[in-house]
């Protein structure tokens, strides 16, 4: 006797606690009551609400890949900011090459100057190290990530995708380091043009000595060399300005490298909690199996019993009058769900009969004529050459198969006869 098959309950993902208790009860019903074509058809209704809970699975799937998603848009939004940061350095980097031009109190507003380099510095390898934070939870989420990809092969993709950006952010840190190694050798090369310009100081003051007859040039020059302050004094004021709207922005980069560290920890935590549903949804689809097996063999036994009461009625009407009760038999290794001889127009026949729940045109279903065709073999073997009348029982039959059948001379009976 075949098992009923389980192509309805293979794309089931997860089984509510009310269906598993209603298929409980439906079991019970059958044992004490006959089984209906019915009854068969509010069991297929149910197996259909089932597939509408996969689905409904799937859409959750498809919002966890919408979250990878914005994770992605807010590496592209950190990859921008990092490009304004370079932008920012770079006019840094141009208005100290024009302080190689200033003469007097130079060296108090480089040293302003340095110490503000250094205050970057400092920020700079804080955020550094920040990326490195997020760049390992990012390879924790990655790992996370793989472990998803063997239980949900559609998120694999997503995470390539991800993979690919990250790697291109990892790309413009490198480059962001290499600018900063740059605007070092340029800080070091002001500093070196600053004494220069003292050394040459020293050698005016000594030439302003020896030219005290020429007093009034030299007043002239002075006011020039004032001027000259006054515009230097404006252009370190817009530096200042422009070193506190770089503070400001690698503030508020920080904040927002906070942010996406609090991202991608509740990311993270989501991603285990979807571990932990799949694993369980894993553990619950299979005892749903294994508690469909045993109703398919349930409903298969439940069908069979009903049929030994009531086809020696019915195949009266097939022109058979059984001589000894229908049996389910072993025979050369086949198990003969019904056996028995009968007399139809005054001759012996062997009746050698199959169980099917569901008779239709599917792949599986088409191989009970095979498997009929086995059993009338085995007992030909056992038998001899005796005339054998096939015969399959089943709840429901298709018309394209029961064409087949009555081609092959299959009396197919159906439930719905008795």
């Amino acid at each position: 006797m075949q098992a009923i098959p389980l192509d309805l309950y293979e794309e089931l993902e997860g089984l509510d606690p009310n269906v598993k208790s209603l298929f409980l009860k439906l079991f019970e019903y059958l044992i004490k009551e006959r089984v209906t074509k019915d009854d068969f058809q509010r069991l297929t209704e149910k197996v259909e609400k089932l597939a509408d809970i996969v689905a409904e699975l799937a859409e959750a799937q498809k919002k966890t890949e919408e979250e990878l998603k914005a994770l992605s848009k807010t590496v592209a939004e950190l990859v921008e900011a990092q490009k304004k940061t370079d932008e920012e350095l770079k006019k840094q980097s141009n208005t100290m090459a024009e302080l190689s031009k200033t003469v007097s109190e130079l060296s108090k507003n480089v040293a302003e100057l340095v110490e503000a380099q250094k205050r970057t510095d400092q920020r700079l390898s804080e955020l550094a190290e920040a990326q490195k934070r997020t760049e390992q939870k990012v390879a924790e989420l990655a790992e996370a990530q793989k472990r998803t990809d063997q239980k949900v092969a559609e998120l694999a993709e997503a995470q390539k995708r991800t993979d690919q950006r990250l790697a291109e952010l990892a790309e413009t840190q490198k480059r962001t380091d290499q600018r900063l190694a740059e605007l070092a050798e340029a800080q070091r090369r002001t500093e070196q043009k600053v004494a220069e310009l003292a050394e040459a100081q020293k050698r005016t003051d000594q030439r302003l000595a020896e030219l005290a007859e020429a007093q009034k040039r030299t007043d002239q020059k002075v006011a020039e060399l004032a001027e000259a302050q006054k515009r230097t004094d404006q252009r370190l004021a817009e530096l200042a300005e422009a070193q506190k709207r770089t503070d400001q922005r690698l503030a508020e980069l920080a904040e927002a490298q906070k942010r996406t560290d609090q991202r991608l920890a509740e990311l993270a935590e989501a991603q285990k909690r979807t571990e932990e549903e799949v694993r369980t949804l894993a553990q619950e689809l299979k005892r749903t199996r294994q508690d469909l097996g045993g109703l398919s063999l349930s409903f298969s036994y439940a069908l069979e019993n009903e049929a030994y009461r009531m086809l020696p009625q019915v195949l009266k009407k097939y022109g058979l009058e059984l001589e000894d009760k229908l049996i389910r038999k072993e025979i050369a290794g086949e198990e003969i769900n019904f056996f028995s001889t009968a007399k139809r127009n005054g001759e012996t026949v062997y009746i050698v009969g199959e169980t099917k729940l569901r008779l239709d045109d599917t792949k599986k279903r088409d191989d009970v004529f095979k498997q009929l065709e086995k059993k009338i073999s085995a007992v030909k073997k056992v038998y001899g050459d005796v005339q054998i009348v096939p015969l399959i029982v089943t709840h429901f039959a298709k018309e394209s198969m029961l064409k087949k059948a009555k081609e092959r001379g299959i009396i197919v009976v159906q439930s719905y006869e008795w």
